[in-house]
């Protein structure tokens, strides 16, 4: 059944706020463009009780939806591969309560990362997940766990999430979670839906936890004259308990892609690959870890030891690494890749990489999260024609995953699977853990109208459908 605009329009009562015709091509993709899809409507609601309505309407007649925040993510998840209704939420970006006496705030899911942690330090809070995007939403932050930076400290999206108000698919409204710090009553439904990417519900509100605002912050910069060095170092690092905000690593060939995104330059050109820390917390507390991990970087292998007194140059080169992954689109399309392994394994996994690069002719450039195992990979297309570049990615992904899980990792940390990871994903998952992920969403979904064909989801629940 197709879409019915008068019936549409009598849930969100406001023709600009819904499009039937030329919907704009970025709302039919993500962040890289290279998926499209179609879709019969755009929809912008401002309420619960207007996205409950739209998915009443879409449950009732069969209709398609795909939720949508900033549009940020880079494996599909936005992509409406199946039609239907796009429903972005983008203007619900509201905070709706700051609560001092639990350390909490009350969002609405289309507001930004960025935005929301602006807002809370100039109230003297601190909002840590720190994806490298920060133009991304919070909703799309949950609906993929998002990680980043600060990570190795202060944990991912998911340990700041106290409750949630949700909209399933036949659009009931679902509160779960709440101010309270513990909860073993029934089964956790908020970290059942963290994570989702939109397969199993839309957010609506988010309820989420602060903390105090560190007393004062501190960057560091350690040149190696090779990335395994580099990453033996961080693993003395971390033993250390010098307790680290962020530990980043980055090869010096795609530090220069960054330097030339940005006009940003590092020190130390010659060096073969950098970690990047931050340390944060009390002063005194932040003076001695930093002059500890001094002894320990330079002991293993470091060129040098950079400490940037400067904030202004401590933004730059944090300003570098988020860009890394623009810097490479800039120069090629290329496809991201998020793999996690074992901390003690990252290193043996970039060795891999570059024999992977070589062996193949495939351009490869490798940063990411040091502290918690977390690659960032993107593969590069450098001029190779469709046909090409589909055979040869498809071969080199393969091999990169398969590796992966040998060395005891997975598909993906903070991106999420969406429909450029999900063939990985679902060739690597144990078939019974497939059918249980497909249960629940059969159980919250049963006609699958949510983000479809997404993540996890293989379309049924018996073992000749997962083959």
């Amino acid at each position: 059944m197709g879409v019915d605009k008068q019936s549409l329009l009598n849930i969100v009562p406001d023709e600009s706020r819904l499009i039937f015709d030329n919907i704009p091509s970025e709302y039919l993709s993500d962040a890289l463009g290279h998926l499209r899809g179609e879709a019969d409507v755009l929809i912008f609601p401002l309420s619960t009780e207007e996205v409950s309505g739209v998915l009443k309407y879409a449950h009732t007649n069969d209709i398609p939806v795909t939720p949508r925040g900033a549009g940020t993510n880079l494996v599909g998840s936005t992509v409406p591969v199946k039609g239907g209704i796009i429903m972005d939420l983008s203007r619900m970006n509201r905070v709706l309560e700051l609560d001092r006496d639990t350390l909490t705030a009350t969002v609405e899911p289309g507001i930004l990362l960025q935005d929301f942690q602006s807002l809370v330090e100039g109230e003297g809070l601190f909002y840590p997940p720190d994806p490298g995007e920060k133009a991304s939403s919070i909703g799309g932050n949950i609906s993929t766990n998002a990680g980043g930076m600060r990570a190795v400290k202060y944990g991912v999206t998911r340990d700041y999430v106290r409750g949630l108000e949700v909209v399933l698919a036949d659009g009931s409204v679902l509160n779960v979670g709440g101010k309270q710090v513990k909860d073993v009553s029934g089964l956790s439904l908020k970290n059942l839906l963290i994570g989702s990417e939109g397969t199993l519900a839309v957010i609506t509100k988010c309820l989420l936890r602060l903390l105090p605002k560190p007393e004062t912050s501190v960057s560091v910069l350690v040149p190696y004259t090779d990335l395994d060095t580099g990453i033996k170092s961080v693993l003395t690092i971390l033993q250390a308990n010098a307790n680290p905000t962020a530990v980043e690593f980055m090869e010096r060939k795609v530090v220069e892609l960054g330097e030339s995104f940005s006009g940003v330059k590092y020190p130390r050109p010659d060096a073969g690959s950098y970690i990047l820390l931050t340390f944060d917390g009390y002063k005194s507390e932040v003076d001695t870890n930093v002059e500890r991990v001094r002894t320990l970087a330079l002991d293993n292998g470091a060129m040098d030891y950079i400490i940037f007194t400067d904030a202004a140059q401590a933004a730059d080169a944090w300003r570098v690494r988020g860009a890394l992954v623009k810097a490479v689109e800039a120069v090629s399309e290329q496809e991201p890749v998020d793999i996690v392994v074992p901390i003690s394994r990252t290193a043996e996994f970039i060795r891999f990489v570059n024999e992977l690069e070589t062996d193949s002719g495939m351009r490869m450039v490798s940063f990411g999260h040091a502290g918690d195992g977390n690659v960032h990979l993107c593969m590069v297309r450098d001029g190779r024609d469709d046909a090409v570049w589909e055979k040869e990615l498809k071969e080199n992904m393969e091999r990169a995953y398969k590796k992966a899980y040998e060395l005891g990792g997975v598909v993906s940390g903070e991106h999420g699977i969406g429909i450029g990871k999900r063939h990985y994903f679902l060739e690597e998952t144990p078939r019974e853990n497939l059918l249980v992920m497909n249960h629940i969403k059969d159980a919250l979904d049963p006609r699958h109208i949510l983000n479809d064909q997404k993540s996890y989801i293989i379309g049924g629940t018996t073992d000749a459908e997962l083959v």
